[in-house]
């Protein structure tokens, strides 16, 4: 089916319940489509899987980010799937799966969502860097007063880091 006649037929909120958790798999199968025509939801399930990457220079950034000891949280709107995620890329070797709106109930870029985060890590937001892909979500981070950056690159975004004050060049002290 082609992407624009999907869209077309998908249920327009059922994705966005699944996302806060507060349906589960099977409800998302059966309402998927508005008119409730059946899925290959295992299909769906395994094409979204084989999607699953990392972007270029993105393992490499995070990897110097963890030899510098930041700690990093995933902040995403996902449902449980995101654990498919997980199995595949193995993310959690360098970030926390902290904020999933599948486990909180919120989405990007809700306010209080940024704020939850901000009491969980018990920091203040000048002390957070958050980096999405979506301007809204960026624009809605810097709203609650973090420092949001906008993903294009993995390079950028090492510059942008970098311009922020973060310290990820390769520890040279070590004989």
């Amino acid at each position: 089916m082609p992407m624009e006649e999907l869209l077309e037929l998908k249920d327009p909120t059922v994705w966005i319940e699944f996302e806060k958790g507060l349906i589960d798999e099977a409800e998302l199968e059966k309402r998927f489509f508005k008119d409730e025509r059946p899925i290959d939801f295992e299909g769906l399930k395994s094409c979204m899987i084989s999607g699953y990457s990392f972007l270029e220079g993105i393992e490499e950034l995070l990897i110097a980010l963890k030899e510098k000891n930041y700690e990093m949280h995933a902040f995403t709107n996902y449902p449980v799937w995101y654990e498919m995620i997980e199995e595949k890329l193995k993310i959690s070797k360098y970030l926390s799966w902290t904020f999933c709106s599948c486990k909180n109930g919120k989405r990007k870029p809700d306010p209080e969502f940024y704020l939850e985060a901000l009491r969980h890590l018990k920091v203040e937001p000048a002390n957070c860097i958050f980096v999405d892909d979506r301007k809204k979500n960026v624009e809605a981070a810097k709203e609650v007063g973090i420092n949001g950056l906008h993903f294009k690159s993995a390079d950028l975004l090492l510059k942008d880091l970098c311009l922020l004050g973060l310290d990820i060049s390769p520890d040279t002290s070590s004989p």
